[in-house]
């Protein structure tokens, strides 16, 4: 056991003292800046936002094309005098303006091009003259001005948490990437070169060229990837910037129609085309290949630099996106001096390349950053465990392990148990759709050995119901042919009419149809159990695939819906498969709960736990119609008990009652869509915001009121909960406060005498916490489940890791990037990393606030206590550790229920 782990976040150093850069800044200027808006103003008269320049892909065209360019800031367009690019020295204006000036023309075309535009409202000579005077202003832009830039410059809030100035956010990786970049880095004897791709608040550096692995008869390409980004912690004295390693993989095989690409990334290796200055840069070109539906064709996306390359290179030949898409093995490898790389995602086929890296190839990448960062950045001291506890009391504890028929039947047993608490005395009628007689014999015979009673037989010689009866249960089964249920669902053509509005539509025709063939569940207890056909089966026509359909169907017919997939013609995982459906039947009945703690004596012994989660849907989501419900689910382990709060009737309800109201499209309340969702006219974005953030502020407040009558840890998702309450981003947190709105921060002993909250956070898709890997001292590494912190008695962020599962066992140092004698195979390996989740104890009952409260008399809670009960409760018997804490984890699946539809006009 391990007994310290290392995560790949680095801080500056206060030895080195501030990290002072001498750059070079040039400012958009008054004259560029209302020229270039006057110019986008003509384009886009119909906009709402003529003031907002699309400056995405020049600033990509920039950093890409200027050599000495180091970063563009964020948000330049918005004023004149902001810094707009940083360099190393002063770009020529020979080189800056002509990419200014062919990035405007390229705006130019691109309105021309539009087939939605109406010719009566072009102005040509207006727009030649705005050019004319552009191509003046650009041979004659704003000087280069030198400048000292503090690359550790921090603020620190009231709270205590360091937050670095803005611009740091993209300037920092940037030049940390640029200066990891400049030496190679080599593992087992082997140099790779790096370059950098710039991205949306960071940094990439990828290996290049590609390495290869021989396997199939072809030849599969694949990359190291590092991402660099800053980030803040909670009460932490210092920002962090965070490293993350893994695999970029290449895609050479393109197994989809053109039609089927919505959007993929692409990077180009271009030379620059100035003649007196270096041949490459260090940059790879971030671009966009997709379908354009509305012409028919595979285009590069407006934001793409390469569609400006060919205007300021005519001599060499760019990649034309169907050349592309038909030889990306060709442009991989390059062509007369340029090459293009798709970036490979599942939906473009299959890749031998396994994903992700191994903690010992990790561990080496790492080694190679802190090296190339010292000594401005430190690397964040190792975490050590703060407690020996690591799991609640489980039943399959090592104590358990040679007693297999045991355990199963103690599990058994207790799922048992659970499931005749949820019922409390109600029968569970089950309506099993089936598809094919293999899934129909399998889920008859894992549910009786799922709960630990004999195989069922058909009741009075009927084939099609069977039953079950024992220790307050009462089941029965009703199997039948799925039909024509599971059809894919028919959509309107007419594209006259919203999407939303013709899916809402054939929603509710399948609904129709669903209440001549499900029964209403007695006592309003039931289960539509169905068999539906894959992604695959629906993915030639958008939207076709019914499962929200018949899960809003049943939900109005009093029963839950779980889906099993027909099995592949190879099938060998349909028995698994069966059992897992069956286990989230129970899990929807709430017939689930935690298993006791082992933390000690510190956590009260009715302690109940709450969890908050905000669903969230855009006009992406599974029914095109945007919305936010917040969503709050109770745990009382004491009691076995699930429930979920309802708004509408202002109690708490039964976990599976939760589910079914929330499929009700009536009774989600305060729906709040972004500003690109609302039609012209509409309430602008800040007004939707403010309401929605409002109304879940209210609902907060309310629901604390719920937890005052006994001891409560309220769990929330900090990545998630801070889209509606803007209070709990990290420079707003204190100690023991809450704060909502511009109200002031009040104590959290106002909201509940014994009120205790933690806040959890995994990467949310930006790397928001840290990789990380366990080590030894002594060069060995690995991963390790626990509780970890700093040596400091007033910590409050604790970091929760879990070990690789047995399924993910892979052998010690495996080496995927120079793949070794001993695994000449080790790149199709799939390497599995524990998530790391930062777990952070925002409010107890610590020394203060219990002397503020007026009761020093009082025992004082332990924060890392309080982490690692949180901790434990990732942890369950029939499941492998999960991601989120028991109560957060019912909480954000009661989302699949949160399926409103377009109002009919």
């Amino acid at each position: 056991m391990y007994g310290t782990i290392r995560t790949s976040a680095y801080e500056p150093d206060p030895a080195h003292g501030p990290l002072v850069e001498s750059l070079h800044v040039m400012r958009l200027g008054e004259e560029l800046h209302t020229l270039l808006t006057s110019l986008h103003g003509r384009i886009r008269k119909q906009s709402d936002h003529t003031a907002r320049l699309p400056v995405r892909q020049l600033n990509s065209l920039l950093r890409s094309m200027a050599p000495g360019v180091v970063a563009t800031a964020r948000n330049a367009h918005t004023a004149a005098d902001s810094p707009w690019l940083y360099g190393r020295e002063p770009v020529p204006s020979e080189v800056v303006g002509p990419l200014v000036g062919t990035w405007a023309a390229g705006l130019l075309r691109g309105h021309e091009d539009d087939e939605t535009e109406d010719d009566e409202t072009r102005e040509p000579e207006l727009e030649d003259r705005l050019l004319e005077r552009l191509d003046t202003v650009v041979a004659h832009l704003p000087p280069w001005q030198a400048e000292p830039v503090d690359l550790t410059e921090t603020s620190v809030s009231p709270g205590g948490t360091a937050e670095p100035a803005r611009r740091l956010f993209s300037l920092l990786p940037e030049w940390a990437a640029h200066h990891l970049a400049a030496r190679p880095c080599r593992v087992l004897g082997q140099d790779i070169r790096f370059r950098v791709v710039s991205r949306e608040g960071g940094a990439e550096l990828v290996s290049w060229p590609p390495q290869r692995h021989e396997h199939k008869r072809r030849t599969w390409y694949y990359s190291a990837l590092i991402t660099l980004t800053v980030h803040t912690v909670p009460f932490a004295e210092r920002f962090r910037v965070h490293v993350a390693t893994s695999i970029r993989r290449w895609a050479t095989g393109l197994e989809i129609e053109p039609r089927e690409l919505r959007g993929t990334t692409v990077l180009l290796d271009a030379p620059l085309p100035w003649p007196d200055g270096p041949d490459r840069s260090p940059r790879l070109v971030e671009n966009t290949l997709a379908f354009e539906r509305s012409r028919g064709r595979l285009a590069w996306r407006r934001h793409s630099p390469a569609l400006l390359l060919p205007d300021l290179d005519i001599v060499r030949r760019y990649p034309e996106p169907v050349d592309l898409f038909s030889a990306p093995e060709q442009w991989l490898n390059g062509h007369k001096g340029v090459a293009a790389g798709i970036v490979y995602s599942p939906v473009l086929g299959p890749h031998s390349v396994g994903s992700g890296l191994m903690p010992k190839e990790r561990s080496l990448l790492d080694t190679w950053v802190e090296e190339g960062l010292r000594p401005m950045l430190r690397r964040v001291p190792d975490l050590s465990r703060v407690t020996r506890k690591n799991t609640p009391s489980l039943l399959s504890r090592p104590a358990l392990a040679g007693q297999a028929a045991t355990r199963e039947t103690l599990l058994a047993l207790s799922r048992r148990s659970a499931l005749a608490r949820a019922l409390n005395g109600a029968p569970l009628d089950v309506d099993l759709r089936w598809q094919t007689p293999e899934t129909r014999k399998a889920l008859l015979a894992e549910l009786p050995a799922l709960i630990g009673l004999a195989p069922g037989r058909p009741r009075d010689g009927a084939e099609d119901t069977w039953c079950w009866q024992a220790d307050g249960i009462d089941i029965r089964v009703r199997t039948r042919p799925a039909g024509t249920l599971t059809d894919a669902l028919k959509l309107s053509g007419d594209r006259r009419r919203p999407r939303a509005r013709r899916l809402a539509d054939a929603i509710t025709e399948r609904c129709a149809v669903a209440s001549g063939h499900i029964e209403p569940a007695p006592a309003g207890l039931g289960v539509a159990l169905i068999e539906i056909g894959g992604k695959k089966r629906f993915k030639d026509v958008p939207d076709s695939d019914p499962k929200h359909a018949l899960r809003i169907a049943c939900a109005r017919r009093g029963r839950l819906t779980q889906f099993i997939t027909v099995p592949d013609e190879e099938e060998d995982t349909l028995a698994h498969r069966a059992r897992w459906t069956w286990l989230d039947v129970l899990r929807q009945l709430g017939a689930i709960s935690p298993p006791a703690h082992r933390v000690g004596a510190g956590i009260p012994g009715d302690v109940q736990y709450a969890a908050l989660w905000l669903v969230r849907h855009t006009r992406k989501g599974p029914t095109r119609c945007p919305v936010r419900r917040l969503v709050a689910v109770r745990v009382r382990p004491d009691e076995g008990t699930v429930h979920g709060w309802n708004p509408e009737r202002a109690e708490w309800v039964p976990y599976h009652r939760l589910l079914r109201s929330l499929a009700d499209s009536s009774g989600v309340d305060s729906p709040i869509t972004p500003e690109s969702d609302f039609p012209k006219g509409g309430r602008s974005r800040s007004e939707a915001e403010q309401h929605g953030q409002q109304e879940a502020e209210r609902q907060i407040r309310a629901l604390f009121y719920q937890f005052r009558e006994r001891p409560t840890l309220l769990l929330a998702d900090l990545g998630n909960l801070r889209q509606c309450w803007p209070r709990l981003r990290n420079g707003t947190l204190a100690r023991d406060m809450l704060g909502f709105g511009a109200d002031p921060d009040q104590r959290l002993a106002v909201y509940g005498p014994d009120l205790r909250i933690v806040l959890a956070r995994d990467g949310n898709g930006r790397d928001e916490v840290p990789e990380w890997y366990a080590h030894d001292g002594k060069g060995k590494v690995g991963f390790s489940q626990g509780v970890w912190g700093p040596a400091q008695p007033d910590n409050r962020v604790f970091a929760s890791t879990t070990d690789v599962p047995h399924t993910a066992t892979l052998p010690k140092g495996l080496m995927k990037l120079i793949p070794t004698t001993t695994y000449p195979t080790a790149p199709r390996k799939t390497a599995w990393n524990p998530v790391y989740l930062e777990l952070t104890v925002l409010g107890c009952l610590s020394h203060k606030a219990l002397a503020d409260a007026g009761r020093e008399q009082e025992q004082a809670d332990s924060p890392a206590e309080w982490a690692t009960l949180a901790h434990q409760l990732r942890f369950h018997d029939d499941y492998p550790p999960l991601s989120r804490p028991l109560p957060l984890h019912l909480a954000r699946l009661a989302g699949e229920y949160v399926l409103p539809l377009v109002p009919p006009r």
